[in-house]
């Protein structure tokens, strides 16, 4: 049975949730979140371990899953990358979880990916990231670039006219992947390359003042320019406001950022940013009625009708929905039996179409742009048509061009070269 949205407080209040319970103690589903609750990547993953509890506690509510309660086994990585391992592992080993929802930087992911491969664990993550994998543990239920990037940059061309580009991003592997993407692009579609910019900062970077001056002054030669932010966690906060402090207006110079959504922008003023930019597949103010009850839901969990819903909330969303539905189907939570139950299960989003698991561990979804708006929501100003598939292996690097992702026979394989037909194995290089 797949979750609901309706939150019933009567039949949830009775049912135990915590691992000291005597329910917890009995035969239950352990479900593993591995977000960091601590660190500069808190501002961002915190809410995502609250929204998997709100999943749990509506499937409890529901009946559970093959006849048994869910169990939320809840650990703090601390925005520690070698701790996303070591957690994983405990998860795995000792604690037994069948399932875990969790990670936010690539480079967490990467983390895990070795441990969760050795031992034969399912991971769920619900980030964009740069693509470039696929593991048959884990399913992608953020956007890859196809479903973001590209599509971003395709806008400011196509719509704004930009003809200028600073890549500026926070130094770990996500930004630097996504950019040198973003770069192969741009020149194959004939900007030169004194016309692109390219920065990165540290982690929990608070100093923007010359970097910020610096765009400025590569923004001053007549061309229309646009920044496109890989920036990540809590430094986002300093940089805003330094472009507010600067008069970075987004008339003179839009950023179109694809890590800031409405969590990061709750916590300060945005009335100087109106009009900047995000590319996701989900915003708060999208229209439908499955947002609705997703928002009532999530306030009447969390308890505070200013919290905001984002667009990896959404994918949590999808990827616990979705989880479920194959467990069910599966008879089982065993992780193999679950992996196949996952291929062609489809789900509602949020955004009033429907979610497709592809088999190459990625989704079919919408692409969003939208402005930054002065209460801190976005409004949608660009979406495709329709479904976008995930590409775990973008056409633009020509390395990756000849490679693909199918975990489906024949060819049941995360990185598949169609010219020598050779799989060389999974990805986590």
């Amino acid at each position: 049975m797949k979750p609901t949205f309706k939150h019933l407080a009567t039949l949830g209040a009775s049912i135990a949730l915590a691992s000291g319970s005597a329910v917890a103690l009995a035969d239950t589903i352990k479900v593993g979140v591995l977000h960091s609750l601590s660190g500069t990547m808190a501002i961002s993953e915190t809410t995502l371990k609250d929204t998997v509890l709100m999943m749990v506690e509506q499937q409890n509510a529901a009946g559970g899953l093959l006849g048994k309660q869910l169990e939320a086994v809840v650990v703090d990585p601390a925005s520690d990358w070698p701790r996303f391992a070591e957690l994983t592992r405990d998860l795995l080993e000792r604690q037994e979880v069948d399932v875990i929802f969790g990670a936010w930087t690539s480079v967490s992911r990467k983390s895990v990916l070795p441990v969760i491969e050795e031992l034969n664990g399912l991971m769920f993550y619900p980030v964009q990231y740069e693509g470039e994998e696929s593991s048959k543990n884990i399913f992608y239920t953020g956007a890859a670039p196809n479903q973001q990037a590209i599509p971003a940059v395709d806008y400011l061309m196509d719509e704004l006219g930009v003809e200028r580009f600073v890549l500026a991003g926070t130094d770990y592997v996500y930004p630097r992947t996504t950019n040198r993407i973003l770069e192969s692009y741009l020149l194959a579609r004939g900007v030169a390359p004194e016309d692109i910019m390219i920065n990165y900062t540290p982690f929990s970077h608070s100093d923007w003042q010359t970097i910020v001056s610096d765009i400025r002054t590569f923004g001053s030669t007549g061309k229309k320019t646009a920044v496109v932010s890989t920036i990540n966690g809590d430094a986002n906060v300093p940089f805003y406001i330094e472009l507010g402090n600067q008069g970075v207006s987004a008339e003179d110079i839009p950023v179109i950022a694809f890590s800031v959504g409405e969590e990061e922008l709750s916590g300060f003023d945005t009335s100087p940013l109106v009009g900047h930019l995000a590319a996701w597949n989900y915003f708060m103010s999208a229209e439908s009625n499955a947002n609705d009850e997703f928002i009532e839901s999530w306030w009447d969990f969390i308890g505070d009708e200013d919290r905001v819903t984002n667009d990896p909330m959404e994918a949590t969303y999808i990827g616990f929905s979705m989880w479920a539905e194959a467990v069910e189907k599966a008879g089982t939570t065993d992780v193999d039996a679950v992996r196949e139950a996952m291929y062609g299960i489809v789900v509602p989003n949020l955004t009033g179409g429907y979610a497709v698991m592809n088999t190459n561990h990625h989704l079919t979804k919408p692409v969003l742009i939208g402005e930054i708006q002065a209460d801190g929501q976005f409004q949608t100003v660009w979406q495709t048509a329709g479904g976008v598939i995930g590409d775990a292996w973008t056409n633009f690097l020509p390395e990756s061009a000849k490679i693909v992702a199918d975990w489906s026979a024949p060819i049941s394989c995360g990185n598949y070269n169609i010219e020598t037909s050779v799989c060389s194995g999974q990805n986590y290089e």
